[in-house]
C-alpha cells in the first residue's frame, strides 16, 4: 500500500481561474470560498475566478487565495469521497505559505483563521522592504553548497559594506532561490556565471522573501501567532524550517515565525518524508509545481496534483 504525504503549494502557483470550476461544481468548495470572502471582507473568490492577474499576484491576495483553493479541494475530497486526512496521510507539508494550508488541513487553524493570518503575513512581508530595495533570483543547476558560496561572495558591496543575501528556497533538483538586497542579487547573478551555473535569473517578485530583510514581518507574525496560536495538528507537519516532523503547537508557532526570514528547506523536507516511508506525494490546490519538484528530488516516487473536478475524481479513484 502506498504511504501518502499531502503537500500544499506556495506563492507563484496562483493563476486567474483558480477554483472557479470547483465552485461551480461543489457546494463544499463554495463554502470555503465564501468563508474566506467573509473573513477578509473582500470578494477574493471573484479575483481568483476572474483576475486580473496583477491584482491576484499581490502578496496579500495570493497567499490567502492559494490556501482557499487548497482547502476547497480538501473539503470536496472529504464530502464527496468520504475522505479523512488522518486515515490517508502520515504527514503534511507546505511550501512557504503552503505551510499554513497544511496546518489548516490538519486542523491546527480554521480556514478563516488561516485566511486572516495569511492576509496579515502578505501585507507585512510587502511592507517590510521598500520597493526596489530587495530582489530574488533563481539559480538553476546549482546545489545548495554552491548557492551558499555565491551568496557569501556577493554579500560584499564595492564600498566594503555587507548586504543581505541568502538562500531562500532549496527546491531540489538543482534549483535554489536566493533573496536579499537588490544590488547583492545582481552581483550574485554575475558571480554565478563564473561558477558553471546553468542559468541565473531574477524573479518577478515584489519583495525579497525568506531572508533577514523580512525581520519586521517576522515580528508581526510573532504577535499574531501569540494571539491566535495553532492547535496540535491531527497529522504531523514536516516544517519548512527544520525539515523534520512535529506536532507540538509551541514548536509550530515558533517555526512559522522563523520561516519568514529562513530558508524553505523543501529538498530536505521531501527527503525526510521518504526516510519515514512516504512514497506517494499528493499536491492539493493550484498548479503542479510541487509534484514536479518531488519528481526531481525523488524520481521513483509517485506524485500527483488535484486542483479541479477531474483531478479530484482521478485522485479519489487512486486512493
Amino acid at each position: 500500500m502506498p504511504v501518502h504525504a499531502f503537500i500544499f503549494p506556495g506563492q507563484g502557483s496562483q493563476a486567474p481561474g483558480m477554483g472557479r470550476d470547483l465552485a461551480a461544481t461543489f457546494a463544499a468548495a463554495r463554502e470555503v470560498f465564501e468563508a474566506v470572502d467573509d473573513t477578509l471582507k473582500q470578494k477574493l473568490s471573484k479575483l481568483m475566478f476572474e483576475g486580473p492577474a496583477e491584482e491576484l499576484t499581490l502578496t496579500e491576495n495570493a497567499q490567502p487565495a492559494l490556501m482557499a483553493h487548497s482547502l476547497a479541494v480538501l473539503r470536496v475530497l472529504e464530502r464527496e469521497g468520504k475522505f479523512q486526512l488522518a486515515d490517508r496521510a502520515v504527514v503534511v507539508a507546505g511550501h512557504s505559505l503552503g505551510e499554513y494550508s497544511a496546518l489548516a488541513a490538519a486542523g491546527s487553524f480554521t480556514v478563516p483563521g488561516a485566511a486572516s493570518l495569511l492576509r496579515l503575513r502578505g501585507q507585512s512581508m510587502q511592507k517590510a522592504v521598500a520597493p526596489g530595495e530587495g530582489s530574488m533570483a533563481a539559480l538553476l543547476g546549482a546545489e545548495m553548497d554552491v548557492a551558499i558560496a555565491i551568496c557569501a561572495e556577493a554579500e560584499l558591496a564595492p564600498d566594503g559594506t555587507r548586504q543581505v543575501i541568502q538562500p531562500a528556497n532549496d527546491n531540489g533538483g538543482g534549483q535554489v532561490v536566493i533573496s536579499g538586497h537588490a544590488a547583492a542579487i545582481d552581483r550574485a547573478i554575475e558571480i554565478a556565471k563564473t561558477k558553471g551555473i546553468r542559468r541565473a535569473m531574477k524573479l518577478p517578485v515584489s519583495a525579497p522573501f525568506h531572508c533577514a530583510l523580512m525581520a519586521p514581518a517576522a515580528d508581526t507574525m510573532a504577535a499574531a501567532l501569540a494571539a491566535a496560536p495553532p492547535a496540535a495538528p491531527i497529522v504531523p507537519l514536516i516544517a519548512n524550517v527544520s525539515a523534520a516532523k512535529t506536532t507540538d503547537p509551541t514548536d509550530i508557532a515558533r517555526m512559522l515565525v522563523e520561516q519568514v526570514t529562513a530558508t524553505v528547506r523543501w529538498r530536505e523536507s521531501i527527503q525526510a518524508m521518504a526516510t519515514i516511508g512516504v512514497d506517494s506525494f499528493i499536491e492539493l490546490g493550484s498548479g503542479k509545481v510541487l509534484a514536479g519538484l518531488v519528481k526531481r528530488i525523488l524520481p521513483d516516487a509517485a506524485a500527483q496534483s488535484a486542483g479541479n473536478p477531474a483531478e479530484i475524481e482521478a485522485l479519489l479513484k487512486s486512493l
